[in-house]
């Protein structure tokens, strides 16, 4: 550790994002970066505990304290070689993951300014890009074949890693190119797909075989492998069974945001009628990151107004004495999307949709709730108050998450990874899940 006092001396500094006035005119990424002065000051900050819980806290396990001291040093190739060798995307989590090592940062609780890991680490690997430290790399062939079927992140980990161990690696997808929800559900004023693309070049350069625009029956899986992943995801969004809900201007979250994803890089919608927010009243059901995202994509589509609401009640702002460490902080979360302009209410439950007289959706009728918490602990009891109103919108987006899919009992030689095996979770999950499940099919082969 370079200064052990500059968490003292040094604030933290984020790279902060682009006017509102200017971001809602395009889809370019809202993050900026900070210039590399800045971000080796930032990474100086790092104390290099006795206990990181920062790598404690990391489903990758990933090292920050070395590769935040290699920044410090200005030792970039070291710092993306330590950062590689437990996060095979960092380009993905350094954009997108809520950083749970921040969390955990030791400066985070004890002075609520933890070290911007996420954003350093963010700027190791577009560094590597651009330095030329990130080259294909040819592996030894140990002459087994493995299908992984799912592109997402836990597929496209897996697949990584199982052929840097020499296995001879198929990467199948119904879609027309690898993502899963990072390409088709996350909008590009979060992630620009070009960094998608160039990680998929370089897997392919080391040898990975995709087959896109294939679906892929589970229970007849392709013959001539010697073990299979399956890495499907969570392709079932939670609906809402509610009088109206087949009006048309109903729609689910994913059907806005694939569709966007998809014009911006030309794919065609494939026949599907197109779902646009300009000029609409939007209504957005469900709190989580996928109902900002929806947020986001309408004040870019030139929504006439946006309103989210939330079944749960409004969390505290920024400590909750509820969920203390080691607990993820259930605290409110105010997204770049809900800066640029949006009605948030919570503790309201949506009883049905209101039809306009020619089948279109014109309200939606909500009644507030109340939580109560249970005597013996358990999970707080939800009642409704009895208290109705309707929300006029012609646009609803139901942003309620997904289920968690079922499986059949598979042959020994199958495995399941990412939200497929866990439900719906975080992307850097999803990467370790991936992981976890390449050693286990290498342990199972070894064997067999």
């Amino acid at each position: 550790m370079g200064n052990p006092k500059a968490f003292i001396s040094v604030p933290r500094q984020e790279a902060g994002h682009r006017p509102v006035y200017e971001r809602i005119k395009d889809f370019a990424e809202v993050e900026q970066t900070l210039n590399e002065n800045d971000r080796r000051l930032q990474a100086s900050r790092c104390m290099e505990c006795g206990v990181p819980f920062c790598h404690w806290a990391c489903p990758l396990g990933n090292k920050q304290p070395e590769w935040q001291d290699a920044v410090y040093r200005g030792k970039w190739e070291l710092a993306y070689k330590l950062l590689a060798a437990t996060n095979p995307f960092p380009e993905f989590t350094g954009r997108i993951c809520p950083a749970l090592c921040e969390k955990g940062c030791v400066l985070n609780h004890s002075i609520d300014a933890p070290v911007t890991i996420r954003e350093n680490e963010c700027s190791i690997i577009e560094r590597a890009f651009s330095e030329g430290y990130v080259q294909p790399k040819t592996y030894t062939s140990n002459g087994k074949k493995v299908a992984v079927i799912g592109a997402g992140p836990a597929g496209m980990a897996a697949a990584v890693a199982l052929n840097t161990k020499g296995y001879q690696v198929t990467l199948y997808d119904r879609r027309n190119a690898i993502g899963g929800l990072v390409r088709y559900g996350i909008p590009n004023f979060k992630l620009n797909k070009y960094v998608i693309n160039r990680r998929a070049e370089l897997m392919q350069a080391e040898g990975i075989r995709f087959v896109m625009n294939t679906e892929v029956d589970t229970t007849k899986l392709p013959e001539g492998y010697d073990a299979y992943i399956v890495a499907t995801g969570t392709p079932t969004a939670r609906d809402l069974n509610v009088p109206g809900r087949e009006l048309e201007g109903v729609y689910f979250a994913l059907q806005l945001l694939s569709q966007q994803n998809k014009l911006l890089t030309g794919e065609d919608l494939d026949g599907e009628s197109p779902v646009n927010a300009k000029d609409k009243k939007v209504l957005v059901i469900g709190g989580g990151d996928t109902g900002s995202d929806c947020i986001g994509t309408a004040h870019r589509q030139g929504a006439k107004s946006v309103t989210q609401i939330e079944i749960m009640p409004k969390p505290p702002v920024g400590h909750n004495p509820d969920t203390p460490w080691p607990w993820w902080p259930v605290v409110l979360k105010t997204t770049t999307s809900h800066e640029e302009g949006c009605e948030r209410r919570w503790c309201l439950t949506t009883n049905r949709f209101i039809d306009d007289g020619n089948g279109h959706v014109k309200g939606a009728e909500v009644e507030e709730v109340e939580w109560i918490a249970p005597k013996d602990g358990g999970r707080p009891q939800m009642r409704p108050t009895g208290k109705t109103e309707t929300i006029d919108c012609d646009m609803v987006l139901l942003a309620m998450g997904f289920l968690r899919p079922e499986h059949p009992e598979y042959p020994s030689n199958v495995f399941v990874a990412g939200d497929a095996k866990s439900g719906a979770s975080l992307v850097v999950r999803a990467i370790a899940s991936g992981l976890q499940v390449a050693d286990d099919v290498d342990k199972f082969l070894a064997k067999n």
